[in-house]
């Protein structure tokens, strides 16, 4: 079961999310939060939390803010960022604070619930609108030594499935692309993240374009 808190300052916001999940057999609304303050208190007094579904702006506690404490506790859930606007500045902050994607409020059903099973399985999940931007925005940056560093680590299988991860590939996308299973495919993306020290596949995306293993002009 996948025990899921929905942090938002507006309640229907919070109540018609928190409907949606609970009536998935395999997903269960454990706590509601208004703030990010209140999010990091209720979240202390849950068990096995596993995805904090997270509004960006909030009064008291943004949801940055909230994130970054939030993954820097031991046995950390998994943080979903919500947002109304796919150019929200902020949701690039929330990357960088720990997040692992975000989803646009305008989302349908099927989506907000596929969402919570991604990120909920260790993966990370960016809204298709804005990934072109995320991926152009720290394409841009100057290549950083000790992030190249990591990459002599990787074995030439895991860097070609780096590769393939940072293009937006999916690990079924990929088992078909390099003819392999899922299941050696997962194998490989874990071991990439371990050994290059990465959380998931957000943090590897943004490794792979800046260091230049992967440019924006390549197609996918």
């Amino acid at each position: 079961m996948i025990k899921v808190m929905v942090v938002d300052d507006q309640d229907l916001v919070r109540d018609g999310i928190s409907m949606i999940l609970d009536g998935q057999p395999d997903i269960e609304v454990v706590a509601q939060a208004v703030d990010g303050a209140d999010a990091l208190h209720q979240a202390s007094a849950v068990l096995d939390l596993g995805v904090v579904l997270m509004d960006v702006r909030m009064p008291v506690m943004d949801g940055i803010e909230a994130t970054r404490r939030l993954v820097g506790r031991p046995n950390a859930p998994r943080v979903l960022i919500l947002t109304t606007f796919d150019l929200d500045e902020y949701v690039y902050d929330a990357l960088r604070a720990g997040a692992s994607g975000f989803l646009l409020k305008r989302s349908s059903r099927d989506e907000l619930i596929n969402a919570v099973r991604v990120i909920a399985d260790g993966d990370a999940l960016l809204a298709p609108p804005v990934t072109r931007r995320l991926i152009d925005r720290f394409a841009d940056n100057q290549l950083d030594p000790s992030m190249v560093a990591r990459l002599d680590v990787l074995t030439a299988r895991e860097r070609e499935v780096l590769v393939l991860v940072a293009k937006g590939n999916s690990n079924a996308e990929i088992a078909a692309a390099l003819h392999l299973t899922e299941h050696t495919v997962k194998t490989h993306v874990s071991r990439m993240l371990t050994k290059t020290g990465l959380r998931d596949r957000v943090q590897a995306v943004i490794l792979a374009y800046n260091t230049g293993l992967v440019s924006a002009g390549q197609p996918s």
